[in-house]
């Protein structure tokens, strides 16, 4: 495998990847990041059995290929990298990332042990990413930060029709707010999460 990317693109992607890594995963390989080069991308996937993440990022693609390296590692590495394009290339069981005069060397570890990750489920609706981003900075200021009471340090969702609706409690105030969606089928049930 050898692709050439973006050191920003890389670091940003490698960290919001590695922030669903367990800290003490029940398997080896559920600490790594599976890096997988296919037409003009690269997918990032982790998964901890409870929690998975993916990321696709453009890139240019040489040699297509997948390789499962330690996510956290990376992350540092990718961080402490300086802003010029970064050079990654496998070489039997070791992965070197090259940037500027930068060369980092990297154990692989089987990728064929790392689990499949779950099939997503069918899209229910969509709503801009913005606008669910300062629904939830709105009503989260009312939520629990007590952790005697775990169940108000979240926020409830509640889908009805083409409305969401956020709540967060800490039982003194409360806070909630709508926000329109657009469901894939008009009469979408009423689901509280």
């Amino acid at each position: 495998m050898k692709f050439r990317v973006e050191r920003d693109v890389l670091a940003e992607a490698v960290t919001w990847t590695a922030r669903s890594l367990s800290p003490r995963p029940p398997v080896p390989v559920l600490s790594g990041l599976l890096l997988k080069a296919e037409a003009g991308t690269v997918s990032l996937s982790s998964f901890d059995y409870e929690t998975s993440a993916r990321l696709e990022i453009p890139a240019d693609i040489t040699t297509e290929g997948t390789i499962l390296v330690s996510g956290r590692l990376l992350a540092d590495i990718c961080r402490s990298l300086p802003s010029a394009p970064v050079d990654i290339e496998t070489d039997g069981s070791k992965v070197t990332l090259t940037c500027r005069r930068s060369s980092f060397h990297l154990a692989t570890m089987p990728e064929s042990e790392y689990p499949p990750l779950p099939a997503l489920p069918a899209i229910s609706g969509t709503l801009p990413g913005d606008a669910f981003a300062q629904a939830v900075s709105q009503v989260i200021i009312a939520a629990s930060r007590d952790d005697t009471l775990p169940i108000l340090t979240g926020v409830r969702m509640e889908i009805e029709d083409d409305m969401i609706t956020l709540l967060a409690t800490d039982r003194y105030r409360l806070a909630m707010r709508e926000v329109p969606w657009k469901p894939v089928t008009p009469e979408f049930p009423r689901v509280p999460w």
